[in-house]
């Protein structure tokens, strides 16, 4: 029986299937099940994902249901003592899996084991760092400020732990991951491995209308959250705002630029600067992501992104001197 199973959902990922997939087969802790459901996928994901030749990996199809009935059919197909979540796109460093195994093997009474997320365009090449945080033992509090695991390729757990929560939520449309760590933190101990070890994956097709959608997902998650102690984290509701409308204003105003999204950039703003937990809006912060909105509604995305590149690289010669 391995002690790890590894699940990805896979709807049509041609694209990046392959390297995901590789990047199991590289980890130098080698006793695991990758378990792929694919998700009633049109193009060659399938194909691909045969290709492999390895006993370890179990590929099982289904109609197109969505991220969290496929995790959620993984989570039933799993027969190790660990799960661990990677989307189809993600990549992992080579010692993920054994880094997080060690941490939860020697600590018995933490359920969830994470590390640090890295982000990469869509040719593998650096883009920045994630948070990097490291916060151990009791983390509810600091995961509904934010949420610093910050995506569901990360975290290495005990299967047990989330078999009683019933698993995934099938009915968010976004947010998932979030969600599920909020319901174990409410029960469980987390703990850190301090090393990126996550690289997550940035597409350039982010709409307006995703950003919409994932506002209202992440306001459901945080008020459930703060119903399961609500006692203990009431004052949190202004704080978890804060960074949720900071993260949306950064959202939309990434590449691809366009007046859609920023108008929607302008609104998530406003919230963030009424829902402001330190008392004074960092002021540079703020007039430089109203710059940026005011530069994409008067000049369009294409003029925007090449002006605001040249801004950059001026910035660069002048601190190189």
């Amino acid at each position: 029986m391995p002690k790890i199973s590894v699940i990805i959902p896979a709807y049509n990922s041609e694209n990046t299937i392959a390297k995901t997939i590789t990047s199991v087969l590289k980890q130098t802790f080698d006793d695991w099940e990758l378990i792929v459901i694919n998700d009633g996928s049109s193009d060659s994901t399938l194909e691909i994902i045969s290709s492999f030749q390895d006993e370890r990996i179990k590929v099982f199809s289904y109609p197109n249901a969505g991220g969290n009935i496929s995790r959620n059919r993984g989570l039933d197909l799993a027969i190790g003592e660990f799960v661990s979540f990677l989307d189809a796109d993600d990549l992992w460093t080579p010692d993920k899996l054994e880094l997080q195994l060690q941490l939860l093997q020697e600590n018995p009474q933490v359920a969830v084991a994470y590390s640090w997320t890295n982000y990469i365009d869509e040719n593998d090449k650096f883009i920045l760092s994630g948070r990097h945080s490291t916060f151990n033992g009791d983390v509810y509090e600091k995961l509904i400020i934010a949420n610093f695991l910050e995506n569901g390729s990360n975290p290495l757990i005990r299967k047990t732990a989330i078999l009683e929560l019933g698993g995934f939520d099938k009915d968010l449309p976004a947010s998932q991951d979030w969600d599920m760590y909020l319901r174990l933190a409410a029960k469980h101990h987390f703990m850190a491995v301090p090393k990126a070890q996550i690289l997550y994956r940035v597409s350039g097709n982010s709409l307006s209308t995703n950003l919409v959608r994932q506002e209202k997902t992440c306001l459901y998650v945080i008020e459930k959250a703060l119903q399961l102690r609500a006692s203990s984290v009431v004052n949190l509701r202004k704080q978890s705002l804060a960074n949720l409308y900071k993260y949306l204003t950064c959202k939309a105003l990434q590449k691809p630029f366009n007046r859609q999204k920023a108008f929607t950039a302008a609104k998530f703003l406003w919230k963030y600067f009424i829902n402001n937990y330190e008392g004074s809006v960092r002021l540079n912060f703020m007039l430089t992501l109203f710059f940026k909105i005011i530069l994409i509604l008067i000049f369009g995305g294409d003029f925007s992104f090449a002006f605001l590149r040249s801004i950059r690289g001026k910035a660069k010669q002048l601190q190189n001197g």
